[in-house]
């Protein structure tokens, strides 16, 4: 049987790719909302976007929530962080 779910932080960069597509760099795990949103906040001025998110996941399953909450976001970003 799996483990719970957890509650997971994670950065995401973009940076600028072919065109005007962007391209994920690896994503940053961070152990809270404060330290994720400290990392997005230092990468912003740096990539094309970045996005800090928390979503549940069962990390066993690699089995992560549809819906994350988004902590900061600036600059371009894909769908569907580029929504409101």
């Amino acid at each position: 049987m799996g483990m719970a779910k957890e509650t997971v932080y994670i950065v995401q960069a973009y940076v600028a790719g072919r065109g005007k597509g962007l391209k994920a760099e690896q994503q940053i795990g961070c152990k809270d909302a404060a330290e994720a949103l400290r990392k997005a906040e230092r990468l912003a001025p740096l990539r094309e976007g970045v996005v800090a998110f928390a979503a549940s996941a069962d990390v066993e399953l690699g089995d992560y929530d549809e819906n994350p909450e988004i902590l900061f976001k600036a600059g371009r970003l894909p769908f569907p962080f580029d929504q409101a």
